[in-house]
C-alpha cells in the first residue's frame, strides 16, 4: 500500500518543515508535515494491526469477543486518534533541529523511495508471510557471504540504539494485562511485582526473537534497494541526530500503542465476562 507523493506536494511539505529555524519545540502543523514526509504517520496507523494480538496475550481468541470485536478495535485504534496522541507528545518534545535533520534526509530521492517501501511494508497484514520471505532473503545473503546482512544488522541497531524495544514491548504487555485485570476481562493471578519478574526472566529470549524479526522485516522491506542504498541509509541512521529522532519516535509509538491497549482492555469488558490467567 504505497503513497507516492506528487512533486509539488512534496515540495510544499518540505517547505513547511524547513522554513522555520527556531531552536524550540516544533509547532503542530510542521510536525504533521514531518510525519508525512518521514512516513511515521503510516507507522502510527499500522499500530491498528497489532490489535489482533490482544486476545492471545490473554489466552483467548478474537472469536471469543463476538461479532463486535472488529467494530470495537476499529474505534479504539482509530488512526486520527492515534495521530493526535503522537502530535500531542511531539509538540512538547521534538525540536526544530532534529525535525529539520530527519526531514532533509527523508525528503531526498532515496529518502522518499525508502518511505514508500516502508509504508507498504508497515501495512502488510500477512506478517507471517513477510517474516518468512525475509528469513529466506537473510539465509541467501549469509550463504552468499554478502555484507548486506551485516548492514541490515547495523541499520536495526541504529534504529533502536538505546536498546529499549524489548523493555518497551514488555511494558505495553504489562499495562495491558493490568488494565484487563482491572476491567474484569481476566482474573490475574500474579501481583505486579510477580508479573514484572516473569517478564524479566523472558527478556533474553524476547530480545533474540525481536532481533530475528527485525532482521527479517528489514530484509523484506529493502529487498529491491541496492547495497549502496542500504549502506547510505544505514550511515544516515547512525548519525547522532537521527539516532535521537528515532529514540523519540520509538518512544512515541510505544506510548501510543500502550495507551490504545489500555483503552482496548476496558472496551473488551463490554464484550466478554472474563477469564482466569
Amino acid at each position: 500500500m504505497t503513497r507516492p507523493l506528487l512533486p509539488l506536494l512534496l515540495l510544499w511539505l518540505c517547505l513547511q518543515i524547513v522554513m522555520s529555524g527556531a531552536a524550540g519545540a516544533a509547532d503542530r502543523d510542521r510536525i504533521r508535515a514531518f510525519l508525512n514526509v518521514t512516513g511515521f504517520d503510516v507507522a502510527l496507523d499500522s499500530i491498528a494491526l497489532s490489535a489482533g494480538s490482544a486476545p492471545a496475550m490473554l489466552g483467548l481468541d478474537a472469536e471469543d469477543f463476538g461479532e463486535s470485536w472488529e467494530r470495537v478495535t476499529a474505534e479504539v485504534f482509530d488512526t486520527s486518534t492515534m495521530r493526535a496522541l503522537a502530535l500531542d507528545i511531539l509538540e512538547e518534545t521534538l525540536t526544530d533541529d532534529l525535525l529539520n535533520h530527519a526531514a532533509a534526509f527523508y525528503a531526498s530521492d532515496l529518502g522518499q523511495r525508502l518511505v514508500e517501501a516502508e509504508n507498504a511494508s508497515h501495512m502488510i497484514e500477512d506478517d507471517a508471510g513477510k517474516q518468512e520471505q525475509g528469513k529466506r532473503i537473510i539465509a541467501d545473503l549469509v550463504a552468499e557471504g554478502s555484507p548486506r546482512a551485516q548492514m541490515l544488522q547495523r541499520m536495526n541497531g541504529a534504529i533502536d540504539s538505546s536498546g529499549t524495544s524489548v523493555r518497551a514491548l514488555q511494558e505495553i504487555q504489562f499495562r495491558f494485562l493490568l488494565a484487563a485485570s482491572a476491567a474484569g476481562v481476566v482474573d490475574l493471578k500474579m501481583d505486579p511485582d510477580e508479573l514484572r519478574a516473569m517478564f524479566k526472566s523472558q527478556e533474553r529470549e524476547m530480545r533474540r526473537l525481536i532481533q530475528m524479526s527485525s532482521m527479517a522485516s528489514a530484509a523484506y522491506t529493502y529487498r529491491d534497494f541496492s547495497d549502496a542504498d542500504v549502506q547510505a541509509y544505514t550511515e544516515a541512521l547512525e548519525e547522532p541526530e537521527m539516532k535521537r529522532v528515532y529514540e523519540l519516535l520509538n518512544a512515541v509509538q510505544y506510548e501510543v500503542m500502550a495507551n490504545r491497549f489500555e483503552v482496548l482492555a476496558a472496551r473488551m469488558a463490554e464484550l466478554h465476562p472474563g477469564q482466569d490467567i
